[in-house]
């Protein structure tokens, strides 16, 4: 019997597969992996360094989506916003990779320059040193706490009585569409309003 002419296993088709596990069903293994691959585990330690391997690449995929570009943009506060709409979006895509993602260090070299960028353009500004990693970590919870919120269901509160909870039955009904949105928009400008002050302050 002759050679497939598509390779049965590579690093590319075990990312798809772990993100399909992932977005299905919040997790993977490598034996699942394996398994719809139609392979011996082995096998797929032979393309990746376990599973910690297999999260770098999930990293690196889903990191196509953001556009590094942005932290080009003129000045620091537009491009940070620029940049985390971007991340937002990509991560939005694929929700049950975050807290996956979270269980290990970051090495994949795109997300390595992203921050390598990121600091640059923060010191550039004039941050003091201290202060550049938390400024990039609360965007980070700002970005990724809402990615999570997208996942979430439009309506997220089920009144059975309003007489019994009055205030928030008006305030649900007030909010009209894209609560996540706006709620993602509020959070952001506040962010960057209390970043400003740090500068001017710092």
């Amino acid at each position: 019997m002759g050679r497939p002419r598509t390779p049965l296993l590579d690093r590319e088709r075990i990312t798809t597969t772990a993100l399909e596990l992932l977005d299905a069903q919040g997790e993977f293994s490598v034996p699942q992996i394996a398994r719809r691959l139609g392979v011996q585990t082995g096998s797929v330690y032979h393309h990746v360094e376990g599973r910690d391997g297999i999260i770098e690449l999930l990293r690196e995929r889903i990191a196509e989506g953001i556009d590094i570009a942005a932290l080009d943009l003129k000045p620091w506060d537009t491009a940070m916003a620029a940049l985390a709409r971007s991340y937002r979006a990509a991560f939005a895509a694929h929700p049950r990779a975050i807290p996956v993602l979270m269980t290990s260090p970051v090495r994949a070299p795109r997300i390595l320059e992203l921050y390598e960028r990121a600091v640059a353009l923060l010191l550039d500004t004039g941050f003091p040193l201290p202060d550049v990693m938390p400024v990039i970590t609360g965007l980070e919870n700002v970005v990724l706490g809402s990615a999570l919120d997208l996942a979430a269901p439009e309506t997220m509160w089920e009144i059975a009585d309003s007489t019994a909870t009055p205030h928030l039955a008006k305030a649900l009904d007030a909010i009209g569409d894209h609560r996540a949105d706006r709620a993602f928009e509020l959070a952001l400008e506040g962010f960057l309003l209390q970043a400003r002050h740090r500068l001017e302050t710092d």
